[in-house]
């Protein structure tokens, strides 16, 4: 079985903004999936035009959107009673986004839509996102890294955004 070493580039910011400002404003900038609806379109012999339609009826102002959330601090405080850490994953993207990447590389539908992370430590609140165009460079077609590359400005405007409002 073939193994192919892909090297990560990580955004990483720190702020001084609390915790639940910071993902208040991500979540403000991202428009939310409903993914019932995008199951039930995308299955459907609808055609794409309506599948775009469900796509884009709750779209952010970034063109980007809310998959899922992930209270991971909420585990570690369950064991510790403490009240931090405060770490939540959030998935963010866009599946049209998604779709032209994978158009050329199948494989982007391993790391699309993507994950930002943030958490609260000692020395301020951490947002950290890993660069697509990382895991798509080994692929090396032009098309892919040109959505990519757009898809990170995206999302490191929207975690710079979220870091000094």
């Amino acid at each position: 079985m073939p193994i192919k070493t892909i090297e990560v580039q990580r955004f990483s910011l720190t702020t001084s903004r609390s915790f639940e400002a910071v993902v208040a404003s991500l979540k403000a900038g991202v428009g939310r999936l409903d993914l019932a609806a995008f199951a039930s379109a995308s299955k459907s012999p609808g055609t794409f035009a309506e599948l775009e339609q469900v796509i884009n009826r709750n779209m952010g102002k970034t063109g980007l959107m809310l998959f899922l959330e992930f209270d991971h601090g909420a585990v570690v405080r369950k064991e510790t009673g403490l009240e931090r850490p405060k770490i939540v994953r959030l998935v963010i993207g866009n599946p049209l986004v998604m779709k032209e990447m994978a158009k050329h590389v199948p494989d982007a539908g391993s790391y699309a839509p993507v994950t930002v992370l943030v958490d609260e430590r000692d020395d301020g609140v951490h947002l950290s996102y890993d660069r697509m165009t990382s895991f798509l460079s080994p692929y090396e077609n032009p098309d892919a890294l040109k959505v990519a590359r757009e898809l990170d400005s995206k999302i490191e405007r929207l975690l710079n955004n979220a870091a000094v409002e």
